[in-house]
């Protein structure tokens, strides 16, 4: 699970950056590398490890949201575990041959919205 969690944050935790920062990046290139496998004549392999990857960063996430420390409210987290459970179940037909992953791609991008406009509300009044 290490290997998993090195490989789905390694590239974003070596920036100096808040959590919220980490996260967002994460997203961000995670739904990047969708985008870039959707994209016509994508070599398959190219496609399996961009759905892999987002697979991999929602197990975290829900595991995350699972342990005693998660101070997310309990409506937020049952959200958030819905979410990982459709992404999984969408994964698993993507894999298994469907072709559209909009849907893995615009939830990745309604994270990133309300991320930011999280961080954008937590900012001191003035500060650009």
């Amino acid at each position: 699970m290490q290997t998993l969690a090195f490989k789905a944050y390694g590239e974003v935790q070596t920036r100096t950056a808040s959590d919220r920062e980490i996260e967002i990046a994460l997203f961000e290139q995670i739904t990047r590398a969708l985008k870039d496998a959707s994209a016509p004549n994508t070599p398959a392999a190219m496609r399996v490890e961009a759905i892999s990857r987002n697979l991999s960063m929602w197990t975290l996430i829900a595991a995350d949201i699972l342990t005693d420390g998660n101070q997310l409210d309990a409506s937020t987290k049952r959200s958030l575990i819905l979410l990982a459970e459709f992404t999984r179940r969408r994964s698993m037909e993507l894999l298994a041959g469907s072709d559209d992953l909009t849907d893995l791609m615009d939830i990745n991008s309604s994270i990133v919205s309300g991320l930011t406009a999280g961080r954008k509300s937590t900012e001191a009044p003035g500060a650009d």
